[in-house]
């Protein structure tokens, strides 16, 4: 593994809403639905990468504010349409 110190363009679109599970990092034994409110851009190895955010449940409410360190390639996003769902809102 080699350390980086910027973070890819690629990683700072990542969508607001990701599924997050084993894929990601072992630590993820249960999948979690994870809104993101920031991408740390810290050194780490590659193909992994700092999150910020709200753990959120079924009902689309916050539980919880984690920090995850994750693979990228792990990561799954929510369409928008599922994204407006699990936050509670209407689809129209």
């Amino acid at each position: 593994m080699t350390a980086r110190t910027g973070l890819p363009h690629e990683y700072r679109a990542l969508p607001s809403l990701l599924r997050v599970g084993r894929a990601a990092s072992v630590q993820f034994a249960a999948l979690i639905l994870l809104r993101v409110i920031r991408v740390y851009d810290w050194m780490t190895y590659d193909g992994w990468i700092w999150l910020d955010g709200y753990e959120i449940n079924s009902a689309g409410e916050a539980m919880a504010r984690r920090s995850i360190f994750v693979q990228v390639r792990g990561l799954r996003q929510i369409a928008p349409q599922s994204n407006a769902r699990a936050s509670g809102r209407s689809v129209r």
